[in-house]
């Protein structure tokens, strides 16, 4: 089972930018595909955006054209570049390793990103 950090969560006004990294231990990474998840307050957990292993990407509606998934097999780390944050953005982020063939999922502890007005 693959172990998942996230980093770079924080405070930033409306109109900025962050990026979250969610570095893996304890894997194949690349026989993993990533994703981000955010839940807000009162809210069910959603789909931010997914990278396969192979890099293909899906995001979800309210986030496309903004936020950008990427990874790095080598270091074994995704990231969520976020730009052109909203309030509507504040939640707690998860990262998400789903394994190939047995579909069994692994979630990182979360980082609160907090977006100002």
């Amino acid at each position: 089972q693959v172990q998942l950090v996230e980093s770079g969560g924080g405070v930033v006004q409306a109109g900025g930018s962050l990026r979250l990294s969610c570095a893996a231990s304890g894997t194949i990474f690349n026989m993993y595909s990533m994703g981000w998840y955010r839940q807000a307050p009162g809210k069910q957990r959603e789909l931010v955006g997914v990278i396969s292993s192979g890099g293909s990407l899906n995001y979800a509606d309210s986030v496309k054209g903004r936020f950008t998934i990427s990874r790095d097999n080598a270091k074994k780390t995704v990231y969520l570049q976020m730009n052109s944050l909203k309030p509507e953005d504040t939640a707690v982020y998860y990262c998400n390793g789903r394994r190939l063939v047995t579909s069994r999922d692994s979630w990182g502890q979360g980082t609160q990103v907090t977006v100002s007005s």
